[in-house]
């Protein structure tokens, strides 16, 4: 073999064959030879000097070819001497061949014997397998005979049972087909269909399992038994719907009852969903025909009355098209009552009855684990139309889309009356009903859509009346009482227009509230606030005038509408309590400056109290009838600001509030409680105060009284307050020894009765307002701020004064007022006090 240094050095250097000769001999040679001949060989092989022949070498390679040699010599120049060179190398060749031969000569020739005792051997063997093969043929022949008669037998036998399976299987069909005719051939209204069923299934069932087809009186009998199933099948039929339409639950189980004989109930019952299930889809779709709605509007396609191809009405038609329209729509709900309610009972029915022979409920044969049921499959096949249908009406029909937006309130009844009437028809007990209420909403669902665009336009039409009466770009505009009146109504006529749905109320109330927060804002605006409208000391300005205007307005607006809504649940007056807040918080705001104003004015003339001198004696100032200075320039202020501001305020005596207090009228309430409590306040601070004094202060306060009580309020309507005028009046003339036990104390505030307990103390017994060297106006400011118990931690600092001063001089003795007044502070921690 060549190595592979030798193989690169050629330069024709194809691989040597595995058939070529060269390489076959070399396979020889490597065979087992003996030592001494193996030594010899090795030492003088040919096959080595070829291997380093560049000529030779290439006969050695195993993809030798020829062709490619033979190129290669004729181009190299020198075809001749290679021709000489291989005709030496084959003489080589032959001579090893024959030493070789020669020196394995013995090796050979015992090969050789061994072949001619293997010959020997096969022919033993084929004799034997001669003789078997002649064994087999004679016994081949002696039993072919018997297994032919036996498969014959067999085949026979085979038959005759074939055949007795055939006339028994063919006479029971004969006698169950016989018992079908006699049952057909009975009155029509005594005729069993269930027997009859059974007996058809059991005929074909029979006919199917034993191949009873070929034999000419099976084939005759099944055309009739076919034509008689067809037969059962429409009469079952018939009764099914009969039942179904009159929810007659004898006629569905019996018409179940022959399906289910007949081995189609389940392929019955969903044709009858999928019938009933088309019969709603078709009528939610015939509901928006545009086309049916023209004419059964009294017109056509073009017509008078008629509907365009764009879904508008001409003119002088849309009337009829409108009513035509919601005509359908009450047809299409009862038809999808109808639907519902008939698949149900029909899914009742199956839930409840069992077949008699196996008692197998009707139900598990219809619907599988994990199936939906009956009801469900129609239910969510109508909504899902319906959906659709109201979808495509609001973008494809401009007329159907105003009338569902503005009818929605109607739309909505239709729809939530359909959904409660099925839930109540339904409503049986043991049964599932035909929708669950987490489908319920579904229905309403498919016409949110209208339902948005009613609630932008309702809010719209609310916005508009409101730039109507207080226009952005106009500010010193008033409204009439024409404008108001059109927005309370068109707010009264929304919620009557939603009032019996709740869900519906609550969304329409909250656009309502919007609408209202904006007329508050623009209101708002519109308050004139410089010092022409606090001004109380001439007649009334234009822009008091105004505000007057606009505080009657948003008085009367939140009147009526906290009217209309006093009957409605907690939630829905909730829903517009923040807007109607915001409305009366404007309306007080318009006149709130002008009583403040005169409020501050009412008290600068109570103040001038403490400049009159009350501690004169003499017969001369207890005689004296005229009216103090300070209280005649009171009941000057109250009368001008009756007849400059109050008169234009208060609404007239005839006007109804609908039992809700006014606002001008609350305001009037306020500042006559604030003028008696500040009056007795101060007069409880005049000191000193002798006889003539409390004679004089007495004619004040009646006269107070009267003005009040004539100019602003009742004054017998303002409770706590007028309870103190009346005790404070004839508690100045009690002794003060009689103080204590008097029952007037009971309505006069503890600070009241310290403040006038210090007139009749001696001087060294100061007020706190004397103590801290306050003004009355300072005084007053103060006790604003502070509680009852604030006030008596201020007398209690004057008393503990006075006793260190009483016991620094060594007196034995308090002044009576001293006990009396910590017997009154002492009352605060054990009862409470008046409220103002």
């Amino acid at each position: 073999m060549a190595s592979p240094a030798a193989r690169q050095r050629s330069p024709l250097s194809p691989s040597p064959s595995p058939s070529s000769p060269l390489n076959r001999l070399s396979s020889t040679l490597k065979s087992p030879t003996p030592p001494a001949a193996s030594a010899a060989v090795s030492s003088s092989s040919p096959l080595d000097s070829f291997a380093d022949d560049p000529i030779l070498s290439p006969f050695l390679s195993s993809s030798f070819s020829s062709t490619t040699f033979s190129s290669a010599a004729l181009s190299s120049g020198s075809p001749a001497s290679t021709a000489e060179k291989l005709h030496s190398a084959i003489r080589l060749l032959e001579s090893q061949l024959r030493s070789e031969v020669l020196s394995r000569h013995h090796h050979l020739l015992s090969q050789l014997s061994s072949l001619q005792s293997a010959d020997l051997s096969l022919a033993s063997v084929r004799s034997s397998v001669s003789s078997l093969q002649s064994a087999l043929r004679r016994v081949r022949s002696e039993l072919s005979e018997p297994l032919s008669s036996i498969n014959s037998k067999t085949l026979q036998l085979s038959n005759l049972h074939r055949s007795t399976d055939l006339l028994q299987h063919t006479i029971r069909f004969l006698r169950l087909s016989k018992k079908l005719r006699e049952s057909d051939s009975a009155d029509p209204d005594k005729l069993d269909l269930g027997k009859a069923a059974q007996l058809h299934c059991d005929i074909l069932r029979l006919c199917n399992e034993y191949d009873l087809s070929g034999i000419d009186v099976v084939d005759e009998e099944l055309k009739w038994i076919r034509e008689v199933g067809d037969k059962i099948r429409s009469e079952a039929m018939k009764v099914l719907e009969r039942g179904m339409e009159g929810l007659n639950q004898a006629e569905v189980g019996t018409g179940l009852q022959v399906f289910y004989n007949l081995g189609e109930l389940k392929a019955t019952v969903a044709q009858l969903v999928n019938k009933y299930k088309g019969m709603g889809v078709k009528s939610v779709n015939a509901a928006l025909d545009m086309k049916a709605i023209s004419t059964s509007g009294g017109g056509s396609g073009y017509g008078p009355g008629g509907i365009r191809g764009s879904g508008t009405p001409q003119i002088g038609g849309g009337g009829k098209a409108r009513d035509a329209l919601w005509k359908r729509m009450e047809e299409c709900m009862e038809q999808l009552h109808s639907v519902v309610v008939a698949v149900w009972h029909l899914q009742r029915v199956l839930s409840k009855k069992r077949d008699p022979f196996t008692h197998v409920l009707l139900l598990d044969d219809v619907i599988q684990d994990g199936d939906a049921m009956l009801s469900d499959r129609v239910w969510e096949a109508l909504v899902k139309a319906f959906a659709s249908q109201m979808k495509s009406a609001f973008t494809g029909s401009s007329f159907v889309k105003d009338i569902f937006t503005v009818g929605y309130p109607k739309m909505l009844s239709m729809v939530e009356n359909l959904v409660e009437r099925i839930s109540r028809d339904t409503d049986v007990k043991g049964v599932l009903p035909a929708i669950t209420p987490e489908v319920k909403d579904q229905m309403v669902s498919a016409i949110e859509i209208f339902q948005t665009q009613y609630l932008v336009q309702c809010f719209k039409h609310l916005t508009d009346l409101v730039n109507n009466v207080f226009p952005v770009s106009t500010r010193g505009s008033l409204p009439s009482k024409e404008h108001i009146s059109r927005i309370v109504s068109r707010i009264q006529e929304e919620i009557e227009a939603v009032q019996l749905n709740g869900r519906l109320t609550l969304l329409v109330l909250h656009e309502i509230g919007k609408a209202l927060r904006q007329l508050a804002a623009r209101a708002e605006n519109q308050i004139s606030t410089g010092p022409e409208a606090r001004q109380v000391m001439g007649p009334a300005t234009p822009a008091q005038l105004k505000n007057f205007t606009i505080c009657q307005h948003l008085q009367e607006i939140h009147t009526r509408i906290s009217f209309m809504i006093r009957g409605f649940p907690p939630v829905a007056a909730d829903e517009l309590s923040p807007a109607l807040g915001a409305i009366y918080e404007v309306a007080c705001d318009a006149v709130t400056s002008l009583f403040q104003a005169m409020l501050d004015r009412l008290e600068s003339c109570i103040l001038q109290i403490h400049d009159q001198n009350f501690g004169v004696l003499g017969m001369d100032a207890a005689m004296d009838s005229n009216v103090s200075p300070y209280m005649e320039e009171l009941q000057k202020c109250i009368l001008h600001f009756r007849t400059e501001f109050l008169v234009r305020m208060l609404p007239p005596a005839n006007t109804t509030t609908g039992g809700t207090e006014m606002i001008c009228t609350r305001l009037v309430r306020n500042m006559a409680s604030r003028v008696l409590i500040f009056f007795i306040r101060h007069a409880a601070l005049v000191r000193p105060l002798s006889e003539s004094g409390r004679l004089r202060l007495a004619r004040d306060m009646a006269e107070l009284e009267l003005s009040v009580s004539q100019n602003l309020l009742k004054v017998e309507q303002l409770g706590a307050p007028y309870r103190a005028l009346r005790a404070f009046r004839p508690l100045i003339f009690l002794e003060t020894s009689q103080l204590g036990a008097s029952p007037l104390l009971q309505d006069l505030p503890v600070s009241v009765i310290l403040h006038h307990l210090y007139t009749r103390g001696p001087e060294d017994l100061q007020s706190p307002m004397q103590r801290n060297k306050l003004t009355p106006l300072q005084y007053s400011l103060w006790m604003d701020s502070q509680g009852e118990d604030q006030i008596w931690k201020g007398v209690k600092a004057t008393l503990d004064d006075y006793a260190a001063k009483v016991r620094a001089r060594g007196d034995k003795e308090f002044s009576p007022v001293y006990p009396l007044m910590l017997q009154v502070g002492s009352s605060l921690t054990e009862n409470a006090s008046v409220a103002w």
